[in-house]
């Protein structure tokens, strides 16, 4: 059923309505929804890279609002919070993710915000957790913002040969660029100001 709902995007990517559907993709899936918004992404990028930008940006500001959606499911409908986090693998997910907001924080959201860990999984565990709004709404912006925006400039300069690496190595190409951002935080935070 994923893998058809899948082909159904890929095949949306590419006809008249698929800004819209791109919307509605990254919106749900900050929230609720299975399948990640690069799915249309890519091949939107690839079939027309002068839009790009474009795409990245209705991509990342739907991105953004879903997440808001799914911090009000964890916030004001916990048991449903805590069926989706089951649903995607996480039953004990709710403690878990305590531990790590206690411990980490901020850097909680702009690490998993990066990385092709399910989104929804942040934001509705953000809620539960009474996670502050004004951070939250900061480190989803920009984590988002940068993601979205990194895939489209990828696509847009190297084409069909970085779509197959990003496909072959996406958790890689994530965990590289969680690797960088954590190093680049570190360096703030070490180095003599």
């Amino acid at each position: 059923m994923l893998r058809r709902l899948y082909n159904r995007l890929l095949t949306l990517s590419g006809t008249k309505h698929a800004e819209k559907v791109l919307a509605v993709v990254s919106f749900a899936e900050a929230s609720f929804f299975p399948i990640p918004p690069d799915v249309m992404v890519i091949p939107m990028v690839l079939s027309r890279p002068e839009r790009a930008w474009r795409t990245a940006l209705i991509c990342s500001l739907a991105s953004i609002l879903g997440a808001f959606l799914g911090y009000a499911i964890g916030f004001y409908a916990q048991p449903l919070g805590q069926w989706i986090l089951t649903l995607f693998g996480h039953p004990q997910g709710l403690e878990e993710f305590h531990v790590w907001f206690a411990k980490w924080g901020v850097f909680l959201i702009f690490i998993k915000g990066l990385t092709p860990i399910p989104f929804k999984l942040v934001t509705i565990t953000a809620g539960i957790a009474k996670f502050n709004l004004f951070w939250f709404f900061v480190a989803t912006a920009v984590t988002r913002t940068a993601r979205f925006f990194a895939v489209a400039a990828l696509v847009k300069k190297f084409g069909p040969e970085i779509t197959e690496l990003i496909e072959k190595r996406f958790y890689l190409v994530g965990t590289v660029v969680v690797a960088l951002v954590v190093i680049g935080i570190l360096a703030v935070k070490l180095l003599p100001h």
